[in-house]
Protein backbone atom coordinates (compact mmCIF):
# COMPACT_ATOMS: atom_id res chain seq x y z
CA UNK A 1 0.00 0.00 0.00
CA UNK A 2 1.13 3.51 -1.05
CA UNK A 3 2.37 5.87 1.75
CA UNK A 4 0.41 8.66 2.50
CA UNK A 5 4.02 10.77 1.47
CA UNK A 6 4.68 8.89 -1.45
CA UNK A 7 4.93 11.53 -4.09
CA UNK A 8 5.32 8.88 -7.28
CA UNK A 9 1.71 10.07 -8.35
CA UNK A 10 1.50 13.61 -8.95
CA UNK A 11 -2.22 13.41 -9.76
CA UNK A 12 -3.31 12.79 -6.62
CA UNK A 13 -1.81 15.28 -3.95
CA UNK A 14 -2.56 14.48 -0.18
CA UNK A 15 -1.90 17.27 2.37
CA UNK A 16 -1.23 16.22 5.71
CA UNK A 17 -2.89 19.11 8.03
CA UNK A 18 -2.92 17.93 11.74
CA UNK A 19 -5.37 15.35 12.23
CA UNK A 20 -6.97 16.61 8.35
CA UNK A 21 -6.03 14.93 5.01
CA UNK A 22 -6.83 17.22 1.57
CA UNK A 23 -6.69 15.53 -1.72
CA UNK A 24 -6.31 17.24 -4.70
CA UNK A 25 -7.06 15.98 -7.84
CA UNK A 26 -4.70 17.52 -10.28
CA UNK A 27 -4.86 17.53 -14.05
CA UNK A 28 -6.27 20.34 -14.43
CA UNK A 29 -5.64 20.31 -18.18
CA UNK A 30 -7.87 17.31 -18.60
CA UNK A 31 -10.45 18.54 -15.80
CA UNK A 32 -9.52 16.22 -13.30
CA UNK A 33 -10.58 13.26 -15.33
CA UNK A 34 -9.94 10.57 -12.98
CA UNK A 35 -7.66 7.52 -14.23
CA UNK A 36 -7.20 3.61 -13.25
CA UNK A 37 -3.78 4.83 -11.92
CA UNK A 38 -6.22 7.75 -9.81
CA UNK A 39 -8.60 5.64 -8.82
CA UNK A 40 -5.74 2.75 -7.13
CA UNK A 41 -4.26 5.65 -5.48
CA UNK A 42 -7.41 6.99 -3.60
CA UNK A 43 -8.40 3.70 -2.54
CA UNK A 44 -4.83 3.38 -0.72
CA UNK A 45 -5.54 6.61 0.68
CA UNK A 46 -8.74 6.02 2.15
CA UNK A 47 -7.65 2.34 3.20
CA UNK A 48 -5.06 3.74 5.41
CA UNK A 49 -6.69 7.01 7.03
CA UNK A 50 -9.67 4.53 7.45
CA UNK A 51 -7.06 2.40 10.13
CA UNK A 52 -5.04 5.76 10.83
CA UNK A 53 -7.03 7.08 14.17
CA UNK A 54 -5.09 10.48 13.93
CA UNK A 55 -6.84 11.10 10.86
CA UNK A 56 -10.44 12.58 11.92
CA UNK A 57 -11.69 14.40 8.45
CA UNK A 58 -10.55 14.54 4.62
CA UNK A 59 -11.02 17.01 1.82
CA UNK A 60 -11.34 16.12 -1.67
CA UNK A 61 -11.13 18.95 -4.12
CA UNK A 62 -10.12 19.64 -7.91
CA UNK A 63 -7.51 21.76 -8.98
CA UNK A 64 -8.40 24.46 -11.86
CA UNK A 65 -11.46 25.46 -12.93
CA UNK A 66 -13.18 21.60 -12.20
CA UNK A 67 -13.69 19.23 -9.69
CA UNK A 68 -14.00 16.29 -11.56
CA UNK A 69 -15.64 15.56 -14.65
CA UNK A 70 -15.64 12.04 -14.67
CA UNK A 71 -13.69 8.97 -15.36
CA UNK A 72 -11.80 7.93 -18.18
CA UNK A 73 -13.49 7.17 -20.88
CA UNK A 74 -10.66 7.63 -23.43
CA UNK A 75 -9.07 4.14 -22.15
CA UNK A 76 -12.50 2.89 -22.31
CA UNK A 77 -13.26 3.93 -25.91
CA UNK A 78 -9.79 2.80 -26.88
CA UNK A 79 -10.23 -0.91 -25.54
CA UNK A 80 -14.22 -1.14 -27.11
CA UNK A 81 -12.31 -0.22 -30.37
CA UNK A 82 -9.86 -3.23 -30.49
CA UNK A 83 -12.43 -5.60 -29.42
CA UNK A 84 -11.73 -5.64 -25.61
CA UNK A 85 -14.75 -4.92 -23.36
CA UNK A 86 -13.30 -6.83 -20.47
CA UNK A 87 -10.63 -3.72 -20.24
CA UNK A 88 -13.60 -1.62 -20.29
CA UNK A 89 -14.72 -3.31 -17.82
CA UNK A 90 -12.14 -3.24 -15.16
CA UNK A 91 -11.94 0.21 -15.40
CA UNK A 92 -15.40 0.62 -14.25
CA UNK A 93 -15.06 -1.60 -11.70
CA UNK A 94 -12.40 0.84 -9.96
CA UNK A 95 -14.48 3.80 -10.82
CA UNK A 96 -17.95 2.00 -9.11
CA UNK A 97 -15.33 0.62 -6.11
CA UNK A 98 -14.20 4.40 -5.86
CA UNK A 99 -17.80 5.88 -5.17
CA UNK A 100 -18.85 3.35 -3.10
CA UNK A 101 -16.05 3.79 -0.62
CA UNK A 102 -17.01 7.39 -0.60
CA UNK A 103 -20.31 6.52 -0.26
CA UNK A 104 -20.31 4.54 2.65
CA UNK A 105 -16.92 5.86 4.01
CA UNK A 106 -16.73 5.68 7.71
CA UNK A 107 -14.81 9.33 8.72
CA UNK A 108 -16.59 12.37 7.35
CA UNK A 109 -15.63 13.56 4.08
CA UNK A 110 -15.84 16.90 2.93
CA UNK A 111 -16.40 18.09 -0.93
CA UNK A 112 -15.23 21.54 -2.48
CA UNK A 113 -16.51 22.09 -5.73
CA UNK A 114 -15.25 25.61 -6.81
CA UNK A 115 -15.73 24.46 -10.80
CA UNK A 116 -17.30 22.03 -13.46
CA UNK A 117 -18.55 18.89 -11.75
CA UNK A 118 -19.42 16.04 -14.47
CA UNK A 119 -20.93 12.41 -14.64
CA UNK A 120 -19.27 10.40 -12.46
CA UNK A 121 -17.02 13.24 -11.04
CA UNK A 122 -20.30 14.09 -9.67
CA UNK A 123 -20.50 10.94 -7.88
CA UNK A 124 -17.51 11.60 -6.21
CA UNK A 125 -18.58 14.81 -4.48
CA UNK A 126 -22.13 13.98 -3.79
CA UNK A 127 -21.82 10.97 -2.10
CA UNK A 128 -19.72 12.72 0.38
CA UNK A 129 -20.59 13.49 3.58
CA UNK A 130 -20.87 17.26 2.85
CA UNK A 131 -20.81 19.01 -0.44
CA UNK A 132 -19.70 22.64 -0.22
CA UNK A 133 -20.41 24.13 -3.82
CA UNK A 134 -19.83 28.45 -4.90
CA UNK A 135 -20.68 30.59 -7.39
CA UNK A 136 -17.99 29.07 -10.06
CA UNK A 137 -19.86 25.39 -9.52
CA UNK A 138 -21.42 24.09 -12.89
CA UNK A 139 -22.95 20.60 -12.53
CA UNK A 140 -24.00 18.19 -15.37
CA UNK A 141 -25.04 14.60 -16.10
CA UNK A 142 -24.24 14.51 -20.11
CA UNK A 143 -24.52 10.71 -20.53
CA UNK A 144 -27.91 10.48 -22.46
CA UNK A 145 -25.80 12.72 -25.18
CA UNK A 146 -22.97 10.35 -25.20
CA UNK A 147 -24.63 6.91 -25.38
CA UNK A 148 -24.74 6.18 -21.88
CA UNK A 149 -26.75 6.65 -18.48
CA UNK A 150 -26.19 8.29 -15.59
CA UNK A 151 -24.32 5.77 -13.26
CA UNK A 152 -21.79 5.29 -10.53
CA UNK A 153 -24.72 5.64 -7.71
CA UNK A 154 -26.45 8.18 -9.58
CA UNK A 155 -30.08 6.53 -10.27
CA UNK A 156 -29.57 6.49 -6.15
CA UNK A 157 -29.71 10.35 -5.83
CA UNK A 158 -30.92 11.59 -8.76
CA UNK A 159 -34.12 9.43 -7.46
CA UNK A 160 -34.06 11.37 -4.30
CA UNK A 161 -33.99 14.67 -5.53
CA UNK A 162 -37.33 16.68 -4.86
CA UNK A 163 -40.13 15.57 -6.93
CA UNK A 164 -39.11 14.33 -10.63
CA UNK A 165 -36.23 16.92 -10.89
CA UNK A 166 -33.65 13.72 -11.04
CA UNK A 167 -35.79 12.60 -14.08
CA UNK A 168 -35.50 15.48 -15.60
CA UNK A 169 -31.54 16.30 -14.87
CA UNK A 170 -30.62 12.69 -16.33
CA UNK A 171 -32.61 12.46 -19.22
CA UNK A 172 -31.45 15.66 -20.29
CA UNK A 173 -28.26 17.07 -18.99
CA UNK A 174 -29.57 20.12 -18.28
CA UNK A 175 -27.05 22.09 -16.02
CA UNK A 176 -26.66 23.30 -12.43
CA UNK A 177 -24.82 26.02 -10.72
CA UNK A 178 -23.97 25.95 -7.16
CA UNK A 179 -27.27 27.90 -5.82
CA UNK A 180 -29.32 25.08 -8.03
CA UNK A 181 -27.46 22.32 -6.40
CA UNK A 182 -27.68 23.74 -2.82
CA UNK A 183 -31.32 24.58 -3.69
CA UNK A 184 -32.66 20.83 -4.30
CA UNK A 185 -30.47 18.96 -2.42
CA UNK A 186 -26.82 18.24 -4.12
CA UNK A 187 -25.03 20.34 -1.60
CA UNK A 188 -25.22 20.90 1.99
CA UNK A 189 -23.71 24.47 1.83
CA UNK A 190 -22.92 27.05 -0.20
CA UNK A 191 -19.78 29.54 0.39
CA UNK A 192 -18.21 31.96 -1.92
CA UNK A 193 -15.58 31.19 -3.08
CA UNK A 194 -13.52 33.86 -2.18
CA UNK A 195 -13.83 32.47 1.57
CA UNK A 196 -12.59 29.22 0.42
CA UNK A 197 -9.41 29.75 1.84
CA UNK A 198 -10.40 30.46 5.18
CA UNK A 199 -12.90 27.61 5.88
CA UNK A 200 -10.34 25.47 4.83
CA UNK A 201 -7.94 26.98 7.50
CA UNK A 202 -10.80 26.44 9.60
CA UNK A 203 -11.34 22.92 9.22
CA UNK A 204 -7.73 22.10 9.47
CA UNK A 205 -8.58 23.07 12.67
CA UNK A 206 -10.95 20.69 13.37
CA UNK A 207 -9.76 18.09 15.79
CA UNK A 208 -13.27 16.40 15.22
CA UNK A 209 -15.00 13.66 13.53
CA UNK A 210 -18.35 14.96 14.58
CA UNK A 211 -20.60 16.07 11.87
CA UNK A 212 -22.09 18.34 13.63
CA UNK A 213 -19.13 19.85 14.60
CA UNK A 214 -17.82 20.18 10.99
CA UNK A 215 -21.35 21.67 9.62
CA UNK A 216 -21.39 24.13 12.04
CA UNK A 217 -17.41 25.04 11.40
CA UNK A 218 -18.60 25.23 7.66
CA UNK A 219 -21.84 27.39 8.28
CA UNK A 220 -19.82 29.94 9.81
CA UNK A 221 -18.75 30.59 6.04
CA UNK A 222 -21.73 29.53 3.97
CA UNK A 223 -24.94 31.47 2.91
CA UNK A 224 -28.62 30.79 1.28
CA UNK A 225 -27.91 32.09 -1.93
CA UNK A 226 -30.36 32.90 -4.83
CA UNK A 227 -31.68 31.17 -7.61
CA UNK A 228 -31.79 33.24 -11.00
CA UNK A 229 -35.19 34.11 -12.26
CA UNK A 230 -34.90 31.49 -15.30
CA UNK A 231 -33.56 28.81 -13.52
CA UNK A 232 -35.90 25.64 -13.95
CA UNK A 233 -35.81 24.83 -10.35
CA UNK A 234 -38.63 27.40 -9.73
CA UNK A 235 -40.50 25.58 -12.24
CA UNK A 236 -40.83 22.30 -10.23
CA UNK A 237 -44.29 21.62 -10.74
CA UNK A 238 -44.11 22.08 -14.50
CA UNK A 239 -41.47 19.41 -14.28
CA UNK A 240 -42.88 17.55 -12.02
CA UNK A 241 -46.44 17.61 -14.15
CA UNK A 242 -43.78 16.78 -17.33
CA UNK A 243 -41.41 13.84 -16.06
CA UNK A 244 -43.55 12.25 -14.20
CA UNK A 245 -44.97 10.66 -16.66
CA UNK A 246 -44.76 6.55 -17.53
CA UNK A 247 -42.60 6.53 -20.87
CA UNK A 248 -40.14 8.51 -23.20
CA UNK A 249 -41.78 9.08 -25.67
CA UNK A 250 -45.06 10.46 -22.73
CA UNK A 251 -42.46 12.80 -21.58
CA UNK A 252 -41.40 14.49 -24.76
CA UNK A 253 -45.30 14.90 -25.50
CA UNK A 254 -46.23 16.45 -22.10
CA UNK A 255 -43.13 18.50 -22.76
CA UNK A 256 -44.52 19.72 -26.36
CA UNK A 257 -47.83 20.31 -25.08
CA UNK A 258 -46.63 22.42 -22.68
CA UNK A 259 -44.54 24.66 -25.19
CA UNK A 260 -47.33 25.61 -26.77
CA UNK A 261 -48.50 28.01 -24.62
CA UNK A 262 -44.96 28.13 -22.60
CA UNK A 263 -42.12 29.57 -24.41
CA UNK A 264 -39.93 29.85 -21.34
CA UNK A 265 -35.72 28.16 -22.53
CA UNK A 266 -35.91 25.09 -19.40
CA UNK A 267 -38.91 23.72 -21.87
CA UNK A 268 -37.27 23.96 -25.41
CA UNK A 269 -33.98 23.54 -24.02
CA UNK A 270 -35.05 20.07 -22.77
CA UNK A 271 -37.18 18.92 -25.86
CA UNK A 272 -34.21 19.68 -27.67
CA UNK A 273 -32.09 17.54 -25.69
CA UNK A 274 -34.20 14.53 -25.83
CA UNK A 275 -34.41 14.20 -29.25
CA UNK A 276 -30.81 14.53 -29.59
CA UNK A 277 -29.95 11.90 -27.42
CA UNK A 278 -29.62 8.59 -27.80
CA UNK A 279 -32.91 6.90 -27.61
CA UNK A 280 -31.43 3.56 -25.74
CA UNK A 281 -29.73 5.36 -23.62
CA UNK A 282 -33.25 7.64 -22.95
CA UNK A 283 -35.01 4.53 -22.21
CA UNK A 284 -32.24 2.95 -19.78
CA UNK A 285 -32.14 5.87 -17.80
CA UNK A 286 -35.52 6.30 -17.26
CA UNK A 287 -35.81 2.90 -15.95
CA UNK A 288 -32.35 2.98 -14.25
CA UNK A 289 -34.16 6.04 -11.97
CA UNK A 290 -37.42 4.77 -11.38
CA UNK A 291 -35.46 1.67 -10.39
CA UNK A 292 -33.34 3.29 -8.17
CA UNK A 293 -35.63 5.19 -6.05
CA UNK A 294 -36.50 1.45 -5.00
CA UNK A 295 -33.30 0.44 -4.11
CA UNK A 296 -30.99 0.48 -1.41
CA UNK A 297 -27.43 2.49 -2.34
CA UNK A 298 -25.55 -1.08 -2.64
CA UNK A 299 -28.47 -2.31 -4.74
CA UNK A 300 -28.02 0.92 -7.40
CA UNK A 301 -23.95 0.15 -7.45
CA UNK A 302 -24.12 -3.45 -8.43
CA UNK A 303 -27.18 -3.05 -10.47
CA UNK A 304 -25.53 0.17 -12.42
CA UNK A 305 -22.70 -1.76 -12.30
CA UNK A 306 -23.94 -5.17 -14.41
CA UNK A 307 -25.87 -2.49 -17.01
CA UNK A 308 -22.70 -0.74 -17.97
CA UNK A 309 -21.43 -4.22 -18.59
CA UNK A 310 -23.73 -4.89 -21.11
CA UNK A 311 -23.87 -1.32 -22.45
CA UNK A 312 -19.34 -1.39 -22.98
CA UNK A 313 -20.39 -4.54 -24.78
CA UNK A 314 -22.33 -2.70 -27.16
CA UNK A 315 -25.37 -4.82 -26.53
CA UNK A 316 -28.54 -2.48 -26.67
CA UNK A 317 -26.93 -0.63 -29.35
CA UNK A 318 -23.41 1.69 -30.67
CA UNK A 319 -24.35 4.65 -29.45
CA UNK A 320 -21.85 4.44 -26.49
CA UNK A 321 -19.37 4.17 -28.76
CA UNK A 322 -20.44 6.42 -31.17
CA UNK A 323 -21.69 9.37 -28.80
CA UNK A 324 -18.26 9.73 -26.95
CA UNK A 325 -16.19 9.35 -30.22
CA UNK A 326 -18.08 12.31 -31.69
CA UNK A 327 -18.39 14.66 -28.61
CA UNK A 328 -15.49 13.62 -26.63
CA UNK A 329 -12.36 12.19 -28.93
CA UNK A 330 -12.72 13.34 -32.73
CA UNK A 331 -15.25 16.24 -31.14
CA UNK A 332 -16.85 16.32 -34.79
CA UNK A 333 -20.24 16.08 -33.29
CA UNK A 334 -21.64 13.59 -35.81
CA UNK A 335 -22.27 10.15 -34.54
CA UNK A 336 -23.00 7.79 -37.41
CA UNK A 337 -26.85 6.89 -37.92
CA UNK A 338 -27.70 4.09 -36.05
CA UNK A 339 -27.49 0.48 -37.78
CA UNK A 340 -31.87 0.18 -37.36
CA UNK A 341 -34.03 2.62 -38.48
CA UNK A 342 -36.59 4.93 -36.12
CA UNK A 343 -39.38 2.07 -36.07
CA UNK A 344 -36.83 -1.04 -35.41
CA UNK A 345 -35.26 1.02 -32.73
CA UNK A 346 -38.53 1.48 -30.83
CA UNK A 347 -38.61 -2.11 -30.77
CA UNK A 348 -35.10 -3.07 -29.67
CA UNK A 349 -34.91 -0.44 -26.80
CA UNK A 350 -38.03 -1.91 -25.68
CA UNK A 351 -36.64 -5.11 -26.19
CA UNK A 352 -33.13 -4.74 -24.40
CA UNK A 353 -33.94 -2.28 -21.37
CA UNK A 354 -35.72 -5.52 -19.80
CA UNK A 355 -32.85 -7.63 -19.88
CA UNK A 356 -30.18 -4.73 -18.73
CA UNK A 357 -29.99 -5.85 -15.06
CA UNK A 358 -29.52 -9.22 -15.70
CA UNK A 359 -26.27 -10.51 -14.84
CA UNK A 360 -26.03 -13.24 -18.11
CA UNK A 361 -22.78 -13.37 -19.15
CA UNK A 362 -21.57 -10.88 -15.96
CA UNK A 363 -21.40 -13.31 -13.56
CA UNK A 364 -17.52 -13.19 -13.13
CA UNK A 365 -17.17 -9.65 -13.19
CA UNK A 366 -20.39 -9.10 -11.07
CA UNK A 367 -18.79 -11.73 -8.73
CA UNK A 368 -15.68 -9.94 -8.68
CA UNK A 369 -17.06 -6.61 -8.05
CA UNK A 370 -18.45 -7.77 -4.99
CA UNK A 371 -15.97 -9.34 -3.70
CA UNK A 372 -13.82 -6.20 -4.04
CA UNK A 373 -16.14 -4.60 -2.51
CA UNK A 374 -16.27 -7.04 0.48
CA UNK A 375 -12.25 -7.00 0.74
CA UNK A 376 -12.75 -3.12 0.21
CA UNK A 377 -15.19 -3.24 3.42
CA UNK A 378 -13.28 -5.31 5.75
CA UNK A 379 -9.98 -3.19 5.15
CA UNK A 380 -11.82 -0.24 5.65
CA UNK A 381 -13.46 -1.33 9.25
CA UNK A 382 -10.05 -2.68 10.59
Amino acid sequence: MASLKDSSDDHVLVEVKSSLRKLTLNRPKQLNVITFAMGSRVLDIFAECAKDSSVKLIIIKGKGRAFCAGGDVAAVLRDISQGNWRSGEVIYRKAYTVNYVIATYIKPLVSIVNGLVMGGGASAAIYGTFQVVTENTLFAMPETALGSFPDLGASYYLSRLPGFFGEYLGLTGARLDGAEMFACGLATHFVPSEKLSLLEEALENVDSSDPFVISSTISKFSEVPNLTEKSAYNRLNTINKCFSQRTVEEIVAALEKEAVDNKEDWISFSIKSLKKASPTSLKITLRSIREGRLQGIGQCFVREFRMICHVLQGETSNDFYEGCRAILLDKDRKPKSPLVNKEERKFVVAANTRHLTSNKGHEKSLGGFKIQFNKLLIILLL
